[in-house]
Parts: C-alpha cells; sequence; structure tokens
C-alpha cells in the first residue's frame, strides 16, 4: 500500500493543474481501494457549504452544483466532526441525505476523511461501494493519508486562486508569511525574476581564455554600475551605514572573491558563464548547506550576483519591468538589495518574499525605509501574481490576493487613519512621556543602524535601550578592527549625550550569523549564541570592551549589555575581562571609568537567578522577543508556529509581573526592549508593572507616548492586575482591546484579527 500510495502522491504532485491533480487522485484512489466510487467535496467558508468538486463513481453533472451546508448529510457530518466517518450501511445512518443528481441511492457503504491544513477544514474525501462493505483500518489509514497530502496541495491552489470553482464566487485569496517590517499598502503585484538561469548553463570549452576573461570582467563592471546606481537611488532615503549594505556587493564582486575564482576556472577549460555558474553553485551549496537564515540570505546574495553578470554574459536583458506601477508591491522567490533599489522609491509601496527572515539584508532597508514588508511566504504561486491587485498587511504578515472591493475599503481606511495619526501626534512628541498622574516612564529607542536619523529623536526620548552591536559586524566581510568599532560607537554616544547608550555586546548565532564566522548547529536558538560565542572567543570581546570603553573617554554616557545570560559564571567571566579592558587602556594612558553594566533577560532561567545577577550588574534589560520565544518554545520567524507567538501570553505577563515586583525588592532597575514595549497596551502593562523604561524601535514611539500621556499610573496598575486574571492569549488581547476603547485609546492599536 505503501508503494501505491507514493505513486499516487507523485503523479497528483506533477499534474499541470489542480484540476488535473483532483481528478487523477480520486480515480487512482477509487482503483487502489477497490471500491466504486471516490468523491471530493470543497469548503466555501463564503458561502459555509460543501461543493461537490470532482467524483469518479457519481454522475459527472452533479459535480459543481451539488452543495450542503457543514453539518448536513453524512459529508457535512464529517465536516463537522473534523473526523472520519465510517459505515458498512450509509442509508441506516440518521445524518444520510439523498441527493438525487448524484445518483448514489445504489450505494450502501461509506467512508468519509476530512482535509484539513494547519486546524483549518478544507474539504471532504469520500469513497462508496455498492455492496455493503466494512472499510478496515488500512483503508481507513490509506484515504486519512491522502487527505493530509491533499491538504497542502489544496491550501496552496486556493490561496493562489489556482482552482476552478465550479458555481462559486472566486477571487480573493490571503497568504500568511512572517512580519518583516510594519505598515499597510494596498497595490498592484509586481513580480521579479532573477535575470539569467544559472543552472541551465552548458560546458564549453573555450577557443580563447583570454577573451573569455575580458568578456567575464566587462560583465562584472557592468553589475558594479548597476548596484552603485542603485546604491545613489536609495543614498537620500537611508543612512551611511545602511548604504554599506551595498558595499558587501561590491566587495563580492572584487578580484579577491567572485571574479578571481571564476578567472581561475576559466584557465582551467571552462567558458566565462560555464565558470562562473560553477563558482557560484559551490558557493551556493556551501552557504544553504548549513542550516541558518543568515548564511541562507547571503547564498541569496551570491545567486543574485552570479544570475546579474550571466545577463551580460549572455546579453540578456534584464528581467525587471521597464516601468512600474504606483505603488508597486515587489514580489519574488528572493529579493535582494539591488533589485530593491532598481524601483524608484515613490513608487514602491511594500514587498514580498518566498523565502528570507527578519534578520536579511532586505528587511533591515525595509525597515529603516519604513517600507511594509511580509517574508516567509511558503508556497507563493509567483507566475499567477504578476499585475494582480493585492493588499499588504506587514501588521499581521499576510498578503491578500485579488481583494474584494469590502477588504480594499477597509484597508484603504486603515491606511488612511494610520496617515492621519501620524501628522496630529507628531504635535506632541516633543513632550515628556508623562501620565496624567505625574509618573515619569522614559521611553528608549532600540538602533543599530542609521545613527544620523535616529539621533534626531534626542529631544524626544530617554536614551538609547538597545544598540544592537552585531549589524556593523553583519554588513562587513570581517570582523572590524578596534579603531572602526571605536569610530562607530563615539558616533552613537556623542549623537546621543548626555543621555545614556546602552550597548549590547555582540549577540550572533540563533538568527543572526555571520557571513566570515559561520556557526553550523542542527538548534541555533538554543545552542551558541549570545555571550557564549564571545567568552570562548575572547579576543573578539576584549577588542569589542576596549573600543566600546575608549569611545566613551569624556562622554561617561554609556552602559554594557550582556546578552544571552543563563548562569552567574558567565556574568563573572565577562566582568574580569571588562576590568581587564580599562586596566589596560589605563597602561595605555587612557583613563575610562567603568560603566555601568547590565545582563538581558530573555533566557528563562535568568528568572530564577534575579538575585545572584543583582549582587554583580546595574540593571536588568528584559529581550521580550526571545523570553516569550524561549518560555513558549516557539520560532517567531516560522511562519507554522507564528500564530503560537504571543507576548500577551498569561504565562510571559506572569513571568515579567514577577520580574518587574523582584527587581524593585532588589532596587535594580529594570526595562524592556521587544515587541511588546512598542505596543501602546504593551507598554501600559509593563508600565503598570513597574518597569523603569520602554524601548522601542523608533516608528513605536508616537503611539506608546500618547497612550502613556492619557492614562494614570493607577489604571496601568488596575489594568494589570485585570488583565493576569485571564488564562488565555485571546482573552488578554480582547480585555486589553475593551480597556483601550473605554480610553480612547482603540486608534493606536495596530490592526488585529
Amino acid at each position: 500500500m505503501l508503494e501505491v500510495l507514493r505513486r499516487i502522491i507523485l503523479e497528483v504532485n506533477g499534474a499541470r493543474n489542480l484540476d488535473a491533480a483532483l481528478s487523477t487522485m480520486v480515480r487512482r484512489i477509487r482503483k487502489a481501494m477497490r471500491t466504486d466510487v471516490c468523491s471530493f467535496y470543497l469548503f466555501d467558508p463564503d458561502l459555509d457549504r460543501l461543493v461537490l468538486m470532482e467524483t469518479i463513481g457519481l454522475r459527472s453533472q452533479a459535480v459543481g452544483q451539488v452543495t450542503l451546508p457543514v453539518g448536513e448529510g453524512l459529508v457535512g457530518l464529517v465536516a463537522k466532526r473534523e473526523e472520519p466517518l465510517n459505515l458498512e450501511d450509509a442509508r441506516a445512518h440518521a445524518h444520510f441525505r439523498y441527493f438525487e443528481a448524484t445518483g448514489e441511492e445504489r450505494y450502501s457503504s461509506f467512508l468519509g476523511v476530512p482535509i484539513i491544513h494547519q486546524r483549518r477544514m478544507l474539504g471532504v474525501l469520500v469513497v462508496q461501494q455498492s455492496e455493503k462493505r466494512r472499510y478496515d483500518e488500512a483503508d481507513e489509514a490509506f484515504l486519512v493519508t491522502m487527505a493530509a497530502q491533499l491538504a497542502g496541495v489544496l491550501a496552496h491552489a486556493l490561496a493562489t486562486g489556482s482552482l476552478t470553482r465550479p458555481a462559486l464566487p472566486g477571487g480573493q485569496a490571503t497568504f500568511v508569511g512572517v512580519a518583516a517590517s510594519p505598515g499597510m499598502a494596498i497595490g498592484q503585484a509586481v513580480v521579479i525574476a532573477p535575470p539569467a538561469d544559472l543552472n541551465s548553463v552548458p560546458d564549453l570549452i573555450p577557443t580563447d581564455e583570454d577573451y573569455e576573461i575580458e568578456r567575464l570582467r566587462d560583465a562584472i563592471g557592468k553589475v558594479r554600475d548597476e548596484i552603485r546606481s542603485a546604491g545613489e537611488r536609495l543614498a537620500n532615503r537611508i543612512s551611511t551605514q545602511e548604504l554599506a549594505l551595498f558595499d558587501v556587493y561590491q566587495q563580492m564582486l572584487g578580484e579577491a572573491a567572485l571574479s578571481q575564482e571564476v578567472v581561475k576556472r576559466i584557465r582551467e577549460g571552462q567558458w566565462a558563464p560555464g565558470a562562473l555558474a560553477d563558482v557560484v553553485r559551490r558557493h551556493v551549496q556551501y552557504l544553504e548547506r548549513v542550516d541558518d537564515d543568515y548564511l541562507r540570505e547571503r547564498a541569496a546574495d551570491v545567486r543574485d550576483l552570479g544570475r546579474r553578470v550571466l545577463a551580460h554574459l549572455q546579453e540578456g536583458t534584464s528581467a525587471t519591468p521597464d516601468v512600474y506601477p504606483e505603488n508597486t508591491i515587489l514580489v519574488g522567490d528572493e529579493i535582494s538589495v539591488s533589485m530593491l533599489g532598481e524601483v524608484p522609491r515613490d513608487r514602491l509601496a511594500g514587498l514580498v518574499s518566498v523565502q528570507g527572515s527578519s534578520t536579511s539584508h532586505v528587511a533591515i532597508l525595509a525597515r529603516a525605509m519604513g517600507i511594509p514588508t511580509v517574508l516567509g511566504m511558503v508556497d507563493l504561486p509567483l507566475p499567477r501574481l504578476n499585475g494582480t491587485p493585492v493588499v499588504l498587511d506587514g501588521h499581521r504578515g499576510r498578503l491578500f490576493v485579488r481583494p474584494n472591493e469590502e477588504l480594499e475599503r477597509r484597508y484603504q481606511s486603515m491606511i488612511d487613519e494610520e496617515r492621519e495619526l501620524s501628522e496630529v501626534l507628531e504635535h506632541e512628541q516633543d513632550l515628556p512621556s508623562r501620565t496624567t498622574d505625574g509618573h515619569d516612564i522614559p521611553l528608549m529607542v532600540n538602533t543599530g543602524l542609521a545613527v544620523d536619523a535616529v539621533s534626531s529623536l534626542k529631544a524626544r526620548i530617554g536614551g538609547v535601550g538597545l544598540y544592537r552591536t552585531e549589524v556593523p559586524f553583519m554588513i562587513t566581510e570581517r570582523f572590524p578592527g578596534e579603531q572602526e568599532q571605536t569610530r562607530l560607537y563615539r558616533e552613537q554616544l556623542e549623537g546621543f549625550a548626555p543621555l545614556p547608550v546602552v550597548m549590547r555586546t555582540l549577540d550572533i548565532g540563533g538568527d543572526k550569523d555571520l557571513p566570515y564566522f559561520p556557526i553550523e548547529e542542527a538548534n541555533p536558538f538554543l545552542g551558541w549564541r549570545g555571550i557564549r560565542v564571545t567568552l570562548d572567543h575572547p579576543e573578539v570581546l576584549m577588542v569589542q570592551l576596549r573600543a566600546m570603553l575608549r569611545a566613551s573617554q569624556g562622554l561617561d554616557n554609556l552602559q554594557v549589555l550582556l546578552p544571552m545570560v543563563t548562569n552567574v559564571d558567565e556574568v563573572d567571566d565577562a566582568l574580569r575581562l571588562l576590568e581587564r579592558a580599562i586596566s589596560e587602556l589605563g597602561e595605555d594612558g587612557i583613563v575610562v571609568a567603568r560603566p555601568r553594566v547590565g545582563v538581558m533577560i530573555e533566557v528563562p532561567a535568568t528568572l530564577y537567578q534575579l538575585g545572584a545577577l543583582a549582587k554583580r550588574v546595574d540593571f536588568f534589560s528584559v529581550g521580550s522577543n526571545d523570553l516569550t520565544q524561549y518560555l513558549l518554545a516557539v520560532d517567531r520567524n516560522n511562519p507554522r508556529v507564528a500564530e503560537l507567538y504571543d507576548a500577551c501570553h498569561p504565562a510571559v505577563l506572569s513571568a515579567l509581573a514577577r520580574l518587574a515586583a523582584e527587581s524593585r525588592d532588589l532596587q535594580v532597575p529594570a526595562s524592556v526592549c521587544g515587541e511588546l514595549a512598542g505596543d501602546p497596551a504593551g507598554a501600559l502593562l509593563l508600565m503598570g508593572m513597574g518597569f523603569s523604561s520602554l524601548s522601542m524601535n523608533a516608528p513605536s514611539l508616537p503611539k506608546v507616548r500618547a497612550a502613556v500621556r492619557r492614562v494614570s499610573l493607577q489604571a496601568a496598575q488596575q489594568l494589570v492586575d485585570e488583565t493576569l486574571k485571564f488564562d488565555s492569549p485571546a482573552a488578554v488581547r480582547k480585555h486589553l482591546d475593551q480597556r483601550m476603547a473605554e480610553w480612547q485609546l482603540s486608534h493606536l492599536l495596530p490592526p488585529r484579527d
């Protein structure tokens, strides 16, 4: 039976379209199970009914005509219960309903199984027999397995609109991915394809090696010019540091990298296109073998460059459009930095990619430029989307294809409201973040890029709550030296002085790896990351600590934060290195004061070691994103389980409340940085719990400040007491929404389901 199952699945997956796949499936299942009928019923949520979509054995004219509500008839009962139904005499069952159009009156036995994809009932698969037959366990297991296989194919087809739906209102489809940059946009999908296919280049022996090398260098030169032009088009939109992302491409094209290897391959007897394809494929295969998000992004960069160079070698034309429509939603399998730069900024409304994560170059740029972005959209049908009207929701990670008028009106209204709200809130951004009963809570900013842009907020914030030092490491091809780091850190410290700047030591691993320092692990989020890496490489941490200390001379606004701490020994080791760095600088005539040192509370173990940590450090900084991830055992970058990741889970809120209370008892200030702090309702909860400050991305500041200024501390404390009584994230969210509505603050909340 396993071999039969395998063959059916191969045929279904290889069908030219879903209609053909369904036809193949019902015929093969009927034959494999030696039964008389096999039928497929599709559930249509708009009609709230099941529709006969394909059959072999029933009358073909019934397809698309026979419908029944969930719960009615045997098929409806299977859909309602979401479990198999196996009957020897179907007509004797209380739920049996006869449909004259199908001609099923001559069939006695019935076996139906639901088709379910990610908890969503999509339809019912049915087999029937004229004689009374009790389908055995093997039959039932076979049909359940077929339904499970069909679920993924069917979900994809429904989302893409590739399923013909007789007698059904078609149109709107929804995709879910990972929200990478907030915001909403309505526009037209423009599918961007790679300019050349590296996998279809034939092998040829060159007749003139020097000529091949010359045209390779000419092609690389043209790509250099294209990337330079793309960077120049973005120059007035992003910071100098973000523009350095384009330098990464330039370095990859340098003599010491891609070019040199391809020349060597040409000398070995391969023409230029073949040599280029060989080298690029080898690099990509190496990078993709490492199981982490960041290196997969680097593989995409290398592949994109290779395709661009190949396009010039083949004298092909670019696959990018000559003219982009207004409100372009750029869609692709992989969207690279250079692809992003080719779209005029005034026409780019949003980004969607099948691949990618929140650590990709394009995600970093999208957030900096304020472009709504959703990545990791698995099974996105790119060829069918080009030119299609879409709605992009970067808050919830959703793409609506061919939206109906009602949905489009609703999103246009929300976009207009966001724009109007931003204009209104701008007028109070220089006012203190003070509650109605006089309680001040400093609002800090998270940064790591664009010091020139964020420093303009200096008058509106209490300082930098989190400076991600790994970002400069991520956009170079080597570990930056002490002088280079000193210059970067000095810019930050001077830009915000005298406000405090909390600099987190290098936090790599998990979803943040360096291309020149690969970390190959089966489970990187629970592996070698954060302080674990830098303590194992004290030479890296020492250079960073010395650079931070040197940069702080005469400013005294540096605070050092240690990430991914699990036990006090790690803190002791890091503090010894800090004292050593201070001593070494003193020997060099550079006298610096010991900065305040804090620990990131993101590993659940630290929640039970606060007393021991308080004896060693000056402050706590709660990384709410990672703490939530680890408490709930959910990878927040995985679209399959993204719905389980919720910082408003009662366990997370309970842990945060206890942490705030214990920190107060220990007289150690505790702040929160992460998505929860940047959510207006979440910020009020954290303030009510007693956290001393909140740190967030700059775009979140206006709404959080507005919420703080319109609520009393006493009301926020009461909100905490009320919220901690609920036992589900949905109940918590509902209550928060109700309270925000009572306080007339609903307009500050992001769109919710």
